[in-house]
C-alpha cells in the first residue's frame, strides 16, 4: 500500500522524539517549510511525467516565487535582525538564526535552479527550441539582430556613465542591468558605465529560421556596446540584479487609505537591497563598485554561472508547441446550469451548488454578476475583492449595474500584496460609476470572498449568494483549484449581509446562524470542532479530520490538532505550502499525517471534514469550506469566511468526491516526515498512479449535474496516462 495514499493506507509508524515534547522545537519553521515547498516546484522542472515546456514553467515560477520569497519574508527578518530584535519564532529561532538557515538552503536551491535550466536547455535542443549566446549565432544573424536592435531595444536604452559628475543610478526592485568597463581606443582612457536592461522588451529575442532560436536580450547588448559607445573597446563586463524590501508599511490611521497606498507603491521600488546576483567572475573593480552602490555586503550577493533573472522563462512557454505543453483542457458548465439555458438564479433557486474550479467554468461566477446587473428585478449588489485581474469582468459588471440605477457596493481590500495599485484603479473606476466603494479596516485586511445579489421575486426580496475559497480573478482562477458555492438560502443571505455591515460600517455581527468569521469566531469554531473530535474519540466513536489548505502555521490551531492526535482522533492534512505540525512523532502526533499536492494546477481551496462520531468519509460528517488558511495572519487579523455545506449533494461532493480525491492521489503528492522535510510518493511499479487532478477534469462535480445527485457518486479512477 502506497503511504501517499491517505485514503486506504495506514497511518506509518511513529518515530521517538529527538527533542521535549513541550519546546518550541514540536513545530518546524515557517521559512524553511516555505522553502521545502519551493524545492518541490523546482522538481516538478525534472518530472518526466510532465510535459518538456511545463516544467521550463515550473522552474520560472520556481524562480518568481524565490524572489517573493526575498522581497517579503527575507527582508522583514532582516530588518528585524538589523534592529537587533532577538525574539524567537514559534519553533524557537532568532531571525539571525533563520536568515543564516534560509541563506543556505536557498543558495543550494539557486544552484539547483542553474543545473535544472542546462538540463532543460539541452533537452529543449533535441525538440529544435535553443537559447544561444551571442559566441553561437549563425553567421546570417547579425544583420537581422542589428536590425532588431536599432528599431525596437535602442530607442528605449539609457546608458549611463558612472563618475563623479554622473552618481550611481537607482536600480528599482528586479532591476537587471549591465555593469560595464569600457577603454577609448583614441587615448585609452577609462570609463565605467552602466546599461540597464529594460523590462519593457521581451527577454528573449526570437531569430529567424525554421528551428525556435532565441538570444537573451542582455546578449544582443553586449553585442552592440559600439552603437551605444562609439569610440570604445569593451574590456570587461558583468550582469547584476537586485531585490529589494517590498513589504509596505502603511500608518494604520492614514486619514486618505488610498493615497497612502498610492505613496506607499512609490516607495517599494526604493527599499533597501535585501538580495542580488551578479555574473560569477565579475571583474573586481566593477563588482566592488556595485557593491558599494547598492550597500550590499557578501552575504547579500549570489554569483551565478549560467542565467540571472529565470523568472523570465515562462517567455519561452510557446503556445506554438502544443506538443510540449499540458494537453488542452476547457472547464466544463454545470449540467444544471444548461438544463436551465443558462439562467443562474433558476439553477440556483432549485438547491445549492457548489463548482469545482477550473474544472467547471468561472465563467459561471462572471454570468452571475452579469445576469444580476442587467436583471430589472435585481435591487443590490455587494461584493468583495481581493484580488481580481485589470480589465475585471466582474468590475464591469458591478460598473454596468450602478451605472443602471442598482444599488452596488464593493469592498475593495488595497492590501492585497503586489495587486494593490490594481485594486486602486479599480476602486477610482467603481467610483465614477456610481457604487459605493468601501475600504474596509486599517487593522484587517479583508480577505473573504462573498458577494451577494437581492432580487424581487414576487412580493418578496430573495438573496442570492456566493461564497468562495479563491478570488474574483477569471485569470487565476484557471490554473487555480477553488470551490464557488451558490445558494439562495435565506440564512446564508442573511450572515453575507451582517458581514458586509460590519466591513461597511463596522456593525459587530451578531447572531450569525452558519457563518463563522475572523478575526471573531473563526478560530473558536475550528478548535470548538476539533474538540468535540476528541470527545467522540473518548467515547470510543470513531474520531476523524480531514483538512485542505495552502499553509498551517496558527499555533493554538496547531496545538489543538496535537492534543487531539493525543487522544486517538486520525488527523490526514493536505498542505500545499508551509506546514508548521511534525507528523508521526511518538507522544505528540503520531495519529496526525500530512501529504502536499504539487501538479498541473495550483491548489488553492480550504476545506475541513469532522467525521463527528461517524468516521470519513461518512454520512455523519460536519464539512465546511473557507477563504482562511490556517495561520495567524488569517485567523486573527483578516476578515475571512468559514461556511459549513448543509446540503447533502454539497457534503458528498466535497466528502466523497473532492476530499477522497485528494486523500486518494498518488501521482502528485509528497509525504512530510517527522523531521519536516517532504518525500515524494513512489510511484507503482504498473506505472499507474491515481493523479486527483486527472480525476476532476474527466468526472463531473456532483452538485452540478442536474438530475443526478449524491446518489451518482463515481468511482475514483481516471483514464490511464
Amino acid at each position: 500500500m502506497n503511504t501517499a495514499d491517505f485514503l486506504n493506507a495506514p497511518f506509518p509508524a511513529p518515530v521517538d522524539p529527538d527533542f521535549d515534547l513541550d519546546s518550541p522545537a514540536r513545530f518546524y519553521n515557517r521559512e524553511l517549510s516555505w522553502l521545502s515547498f519551493n524545492w518541490r516546484v523546482l522538481e516538478e522542472s525534472e518530472n518526466p511525467r510532465v510535459p518538456l515546456l511545463e516544467r521550463l514553467r515550473f522552474l520560472s515560477i520556481s524562480a518568481t516565487n524565490l524572489d517573493e520569497f526575498y522581497t517579503v519574508r527575507v527582508a522583514g527578518l532582516r530588518e528585524l535582525a538589523h534592529a537587533g530584535n532577538t525574539t524567537p519564532a514559534l519553533d524557537g529561532l532568532s531571525p539571525s538564526e533563520q536568515l543564516t538557515l534560509i541563506d543556505e538552503d536557498a543558495r543550494q536551491l539557486m544552484f539547483k535552479q542553474q543545473a535544472v535550466f542546462n538540463d532543460l536547455k539541452a533537452l529543449l535542443k533535441t525538440e529544435q527550441i535553443s537559447i544561444l549566446t551571442r559566441h553561437e549565432l549563425a553567421d546570417g544573424d547579425t544583420g537581422y539582430l542589428e536590425n532588431v536592435f536599432l528599431n525596437n531595444v535602442f530607442p528605449v536604452l539609457s546608458p549611463l556613465a558612472v563618475d563623479p559628475a554622473h552618481p550611481f543610478p537607482f536600480i528599482p526592485n528586479t532591476g537587471f542591468a549591465l555593469a560595464l568597463e569600457l577603454e577609448r581606443t583614441s587615448d585609452k582612457r577609462v570609463m565605467r558605465a552602466l546599461l540597464p536592461v529594460p523590462a519593457q522588451i521581451d527577454r528573449f529575442i526570437g531569430l529567424p529560421g525554421d528551428e525556435k532560436r532565441f538570444l537573451p536580450l542582455e546578449e544582443l547588448l553586449l553585442m552592440q556596446i559600439h552603437q551605444l559607445f562609439p569610440g570604445y573597446r569593451l574590456t570587461g563586463s558583468c550582469a547584476f540584479r537586485v531585490l529589494r524590501d517590498s513589504d509596505l508599511e502603511v500608518e494604520d490611521e492614514a486619514e486618505d487609505l488610498v493615497r497612502e497606498f498610492e505613496v506607499a507603491l512609490k516607495r517599494r521600488r526604493r527599499g533597501e537591497v535585501v538580495r542580488m546576483k551578479m555574473t560569477s567572475g565579475a571583474p573586481k573593480g566593477l563588482r566592488k563598485m556595485i557593491m558599494d552602490e547598492l550597500h550590499v555586503n557578501e552575504s547579500e550577493v549570489i554569483e551565478v554561472d549560467g542565467l540571472i533573472g529565470m523568472a523570465d522563462l515562462n517567455e519561452l512557454v510557446l503556445d506554438s508547441r502544443p506538443d510540449l505543453l499540458w494537453p488542452n483542457y476547457t472547464p466544463r458548465v454545470p449540467e444544471r446550469v444548461q438544463d436551465y439555458d443558462g439562467d443562474m438564479f433558476a439553477a440556483i433557486k432549485q438547491k445549492d451548488m457548489l463548482l469545482h474550479h477550473p474544472y467547471e467554468t468561472f465563467d459561471m461566477v462572471v454570468r452571475f454578476l452579469n445576469q444580476a446587473a442587467t436583471d430589472p428585478n435585481v435591487v443590490a449588489i455587494k461584493q468583495t475583492l481581493y484580488r481580481t485581474s485589470k480589465k475585471s469582468p466582474i468590475v464591469e459588471a458591478l460598473c454596468e449595474a450602478a451605472e443602471d440605477g442598482k444599488s452596488v457596493t464593493a469592498l475593495v481590500e488595497l492590501k492585497a500584496r503586489f495587486d494593490e495599485a490594481a485594486n486602486i484603479r479599480q476602486s477610482r473606476r467603481l467610483e465614477r460609476a456610481g457604487a459605493h466603494v468601501v475600504y474596509g479596516f486599517t487593522q484587517y485586511k479583508t480577505h473573504a470572498k462573498i458577494s451577494t445579489v437581492v432580487r424581487r421575486e414576487g412580493d418578496q426580496l430573495v438573496t442570492y449568494t456566493h461564497y468562495g475559497t479563491g478570488n474574483y480573478h477569471p485569470i487565476t482562477a484557471k490554473i487555480y483549484t477553488d470551490l464557488s458555492f451558490f445558494t439562495c438560502d435565506a440564512a446564508l443571505g442573511r450572515d453575507a449581509t451582517k458581514v458586509f455591515n460590519y466591513l461597511s460600517g463596522y456593525v459587530e455581527p451578531v447572531g450569525l446562524e452558519n457563518l463563522a468569521i475572523s478575526p471573531k469566531s473563526l478560530k473558536p469554531r475550528l478548535i470548538e470542532m476539533i474538540d468535540a473530535e476528541i470527545e467522540h474519540a473518548r467515547a470510543g466513536r470513531p474520531a476523524t479530520i480531514w483538512a485542505k489548505m495552502n499553509s498551517l502555521i496558527e499555533e493554538d490551531v496547531m496545538n489543538a490538532l496535537y492534543r487531539a492526535s493525543q487522544e486517538g482522533v486520525k488527523i490526514s492534512l493536505v498542505v500545499r505550502g508551509i506546514c508548521g505540525i511534525r507528523p508521526g512523532i511518538k507522544g505528540l502526533s503520531e495519529n496526525i499525517r500530512v501529504k502536499s499536492i504539487v501538479g498541473r494546477f495550483l491548489e488553492h481551496s480550504r476545506i475541513v471534514c469532522f467525521g463527528n462520531g461517524g468516521g470519513l468519509p461518512g454520512k455523519k460528517a460536519r464539512v465546511f469550506f473557507s477563504s482562511a488558511d490556517w495561520m495567524s495572519r488569517n485567523l486573527n487579523r483578516r476578515v475571512e469566511t468559514l461556511v459549513e455545506a448543509m446540503n447533502p449533494t454539497v457534503k458528498a461532493q466535497i466528502v466523497d468526491q473532492i476530499m477522497a480525491a485528494n486523500m486518494a492521489d498518488i501521482a502528485q503528492s509528497w509525504t512530510m516526515q517527522p523531521n519536516g522535510k517532504f518525500i515524494r510518493a513512489k510511484i507503482p511499479e504498473d506505472g499507474f498512479a491515481f493523479n486527483c487532478h486527472k480525476f476532476f477534469m474527466e468526472t463531473p462535480s456532483l452538485s452540478g449535474r442536474g438530475s443526478a445527485g449524491a446518489s451518482d457518486v463515481v468511482k475514483l479512477t481516471h483514464a490511464d496516462d
